[in-house]
Order: structure tokens, then sequence, then C-alpha cells
């Protein structure tokens, strides 16, 4: 096998490499990679921290504490769904775990805020 591989020119071998790496690895979304992370954390500061329809009722954040905030739904939420994981999940489960624990999470984040805000204006 060596001798045939030497035998062919660099792009052939390369390319019959590849070919049989992707014929023989199977397509997985979970775990999500550390860029995805990344951009889920992103969006949730986004959300977290502009006027949105998702928020609607719910004051907004400042872009400073939905950082920290986005960093903590997105961990917990990875945490919560990696406990929930089971070896025959094909991984689209696991991955609406996560999803609906960063829903359920950043709803929590925020009404809390809310309340928060409401007591102090009380206390004014």
């Amino acid at each position: 096998m060596a001798e045939a591989d030497q035998a062919l020119p660099q792009s052939e071998t390369t390319t019959a490499t590849g070919a049989a790496k992707y014929s023989t690895s199977s397509f997985s979304i979970w775990p999500p990679t550390e860029r995805t992370r990344d951009a889920v954390r992103n969006r949730l500061i986004e959300t977290l921290s502009t006027p949105s329809i998702l928020l609607k009722g719910y004051s907004t954040i400042s872009r400073e504490e939905a950082i920290d905030a986005a960093k903590r739904i997105e961990d917990e939420a990875f945490e919560a769904a990696v406990k929930a994981a089971s070896t025959d999940d094909d991984g689209m489960e696991i991955l609406q775990v996560y999803s609906k624990e960063i829903s359920r999470r950043m709803l929590v984040t925020v009404k809390a805020r809310s309340a928060e805000l409401v007591l102090r204006r009380r206390r004014r």
C-alpha cells in the first residue's frame, strides 16, 4: 500500500486519503464546536442587551451584565445537556435540550433582572 501511495502524485494521494476519511466518518451535531458556542454567547449578549420582540415586557441589561449572563447561561445549558445525553442519542435530542435550557435560563435571567428593578423602584 505504501508503494502505491508513493507512485501517486501528492494531490491524488491527498484526495484519496481525504475521501476515505469522509466516507468512514459520521456527521455529528453534538457537541458543538467552541466557535458555535461563542456564536451562541454573542447572540445571547445581543438579545439580552438590546430591545427585542423576544424580551417584550422585560427590561434589557447592560452589555457588561449581558456578557457575564451569556457566559453563565450557555455554560449551564451545556452542562445540563451533557448530563441529559445518552449513549444512543444521535445528537438531535441533546441539541434540543441545550436549546431549551438556553431559552429557559435566558428567561429566568431577564425575569430576575426585571424583579430587581421593580424592587429598587419601590424602595425609593
